[in-house]
């Protein structure tokens, strides 16, 4: 069960920065009223992108450690557990749970934390 959690990360990761890119980042940077820093809107844009990818990259990391503490590492099971489920809940809170990624959070927090008490 742990390897689907990190499969689901790793999924997740990749279909984030993707769809992102695709329906988010490039619509949101074809408007002229992005806030200028720094003497243009590139400094914002970058920025902006770079919020965006780290929480891919996040998920990467995430996939990895969790799959490295499928060997009973308990605490780290606990706080895996947490981190995503805490996702969840505001993925809900703040789209209305209309932003689907909750499902997959709530799924990786609940075989994290199942696996923790279990161990």
């Amino acid at each position: 069960m742990i390897l689907v959690a990190s499969i689901i990360l790793i999924l997740i990761a990749f279909v984030h920065s993707y769809l992102g890119e695709k329906y988010i980042l490039m619509r949101l940077f074809k408007r002229d009223n992005i806030p200028h820093l720094f003497g243009s809107d590139q400094f914002t844009k970058g920025t902006l992108r770079f919020c965006w990818h780290i929480m891919s990259v996040a998920a990467l990391g995430f996939a990895a450690i969790l799959h490295n503490a499928s060997t009973g590492d308990v605490f780290t099971l606990k706080v895996i557990g947490v981190v995503f489920l805490l996702s969840a809940l505001l993925a809900i809170w703040f789209t209305k749970g209309k932003h689907l990624s909750w499902i997959a959070f709530l799924i990786v927090s609940t075989i994290c934390l199942i696996k923790a008490y279990l161990a």
